[in-house]
């Protein structure tokens, strides 16, 4: 089974063609495409975009809400130049699960709707002639996977899910499809690391092949200059007056890898764009290039509409356009890992992200919305599958992202349930495990919930920064009781302070719930004025204190949400509408993030 996780290049070597476009759908709410040969493929079902959730596209509600097994079917042309070379179809995601097939062979199967896997069909296809891919999805939710929830079958016999998190579950092809020609003999993976040593830096390299033929790897200048080569599958590239990939500055260097002894003729060649810097924590300070930075930005989602949390290059470019604007540098792929562009485009524009696995939902009691599950979640039969599942998206999450600059950490679970003892195990067996798989050993962190304070929590040992989400102002303390949930907030920054808190803190979620439009003298919630009067209460707060070391509000834009009395149509929290025209409140953060530095509170 293929394990490389590289994106898809196009050169001498290596074909990319995508296969997004129109597909045939199909729901199988009886299963019974298994027993009609549907892995075959069909032609009766309706048309639906890949990449695309297919939620969205119905106008029925049994269908948009529809929970269990789904098909995607279409045709490929496999040209006979193909023959001699490994033949894989890759799949940036399917959400949550799937199975595929091509020509009636079963391939593979795949766990884990948010990362990308490949499937060997050289043996399957036919050569100069069309071929059948079929695509076996399911978006049921359990305990066992991530993220987490239930999934509950309806008097009427409809399959129903209850998510334990608070965004909808947008499911289907949500990211592209690849055919891929790679040489039998190539590049499977590599990774960087960096030393700065004055005006110069070190590029340590490591290549990973599955033969033994010779590699050389070159690096060169924004110019195409070639600056540094250096030969072996584990080697150091020497860069002498090294631009380095600064915050909102960015600057990016192309490394090739060669396999084979003959440069002009080679057996494989990958390339991929890198930056060189160094991350680190050092106190309550978070270090790049050495040099101390203040986090402003954003929460996000994968969420737009008609698509649902499907990738769209022109909503990604509204969005970091937008950020650049109101004078952000960072933000969280909360509450999953996100299109690989995404970080492309990031390494491209200098912003840093948090890159968070989709542990989400690991707390039951958490929500009202979710009629309060009052029980430990790490304490229940499901535990080990989950960890199974849990640890393998992490390692995928690692290995597909780390060697992106603008990568600052990895954040391994969203609002756990870390007051209870039970957690303490888990989290040490998450945290073992994880230790050493990112050659460049950046930061591992979690997002911890109101209820898990530095009083309350037993996991705190764990994260190498704190990343907090607090509502007052909204949950609690909301409307005119908003002066008690400051003084409150300050109350628990107080409790960190004289706790002598070793570590950054960075406000991850805080917000409130506005619909775009309503305005009201004096304010009442749910207003803009109201939205810009929390906001500033936690900029207050978060001024007063040194240790916080960065503040990213949710959320950039409104998203679709499940159906509840708490939500109307999608949370509303959002700086942004949902199709990304300002509130009232992305003014006043233009006018704060465009004025503090990169180095706010450095001392």
């Amino acid at each position: 089974m293929e394990t490389s996780l590289l994106y898809p290049v196009t050169n001498d070597q290596r074909t990319d063609q995508k296969l997004d476009g129109l597909w045939q759908f199909k729901f199988d709410e009886t299963k019974q495409g298994v027993k009609d040969g549907w892995e075959t493929g069909f032609h009766d079902g309706v048309s639906m975009p890949v990449p695309a959730s297919f939620n969205d596209f119905f106008t029925d509600k049994a269908s948009r809400e529809y929970t269990g097994d789904f098909w995607y079917s279409r045709k490929f042309f496999v040209p006979s130049s193909a023959k001699g070379k490994a033949l894989f179809l890759r799949f940036d995601a399917v959400t949550h699960r799937a199975t595929i097939f091509v020509n009636g062979k079963e391939i593979r199967s795949h766990e884990g709707g948010f990362l990308p896997f490949a499937a060997d069909i050289s043996t399957a296809v036919h050569y100069g002639a069309e071929n059948t891919v079929v695509v076996k999805g399911n978006n049921e939710l359990s305990r066992e996977a991530l993220p987490a929830g239930d999934t509950i079958t309806l008097r009427n016999g409809k399959k129903m899910v209850r998510p334990f998190f608070d965004f909808y579950n947008y499911s289907g092809l949500n990211r592209s499809v690849h055919l891929l020609t790679l040489p039998q003999e190539r590049v499977l993976d590599y990774t960087t690391t960096f030393e700065l040593n004055g005006q110069d830096a070190t590029v340590n390299y490591t290549v990973t092949t599955n033969g033994d033929a010779p590699v050389t790897v070159s690096l060169a200048d924004a110019d195409g200059q070639v600056v540094a080569t250096a030969q072996g599958k584990e080697g150091a590239l020497q860069v002498k007056n090294a631009h380095l990939w600064q915050v909102r500055n960015a600057y990016l260097y192309t490394l090739t890898i060669q396999v084979g002894d003959d440069a002009q003729t080679p057996v494989d060649t990958y390339t991929d764009r890198i930056g060189i810097r160094t991350i680190k924590i050092s106190g309550t300070d978070i270090l790049v290039n050495d040099k101390p930075i203040y986090l402003k930005g954003f929460g996000r989602h994968e969420d737009s509409p008609f698509a649902g949390r499907a990738f769209d290059l022109n909503v990604e470019k509204k969005d970091f356009a937008l950020m650049k604007w109101i004078g952000a540098n960072s933000f969280r792929t909360s509450h999953y890992p996100y299109d690989e562009q995404v970080y492309k485009i990031a390494d491209e524009e200098g912003f840093l992200l948090t890159d968070e696995v989709p542990a989400v939902g690991f707390k039951m009691a958490a929500a009202a919305f979710l009629g309060g599950l009052n029980q430990s979640f790490f304490k229940g039969p499901w535990l080990k599958k989950l960890h199974e599942r849990h640890i393998d998206q992490i390692r995928d999450l690692i290995k597909r992202d780390k060697n992106h600059p603008s990568v600052l950490a990895w954040s391994l679970f969203n609002e756990p349930d870390t007051i209870d003892e039970n957690a303490v195990p888990y989290f040490k067996q998450i945290f073992d495990e994880s230790k050493d798989l990112d050659p460049q050993s950046r930061p591992r962190t979690f997002t911890l919930s109101e209820d898990d304070t530095i009083e309350t929590s037993k996991v705190l040992d764990f994260p190498d920064f704190y990343m907090l989400n607090r509502y007052p102002g909204w949950y609690h303390f909301g409307g005119y009781q908003i002066s008690d949930g400051e003084a409150g907030l300050r109350d628990e920054m107080d409790k960190w302070q004289k706790a002598g808190v070793t570590k950054p803190v960075v406000f991850t979620e805080f917000g409130a719930d506005t619909e775009a439009g309503l305005h009201k003298l004096p304010s009442v919630m749910w207003t803009e004025e109201y939205q810009v009067e929390v906001l500033k209460m936690f900029s207050r707060v978060f001024d007063d204190y040194d240790f916080i070391k960065g503040e990213q509000v949710w959320n950039l834009a409104d998203f679709q949400t499940v159906e509840g009395n708490m939500r109307v149509n999608g949370n509303k929290k959002g700086i942004f509408t949902r199709d990304r025209q300002p509130k009232e409140a992305a003014f006043f953060y233009h006018d704060r993030w465009n004025k503090l530095p990169l180095d706010y509170k450095a001392k």
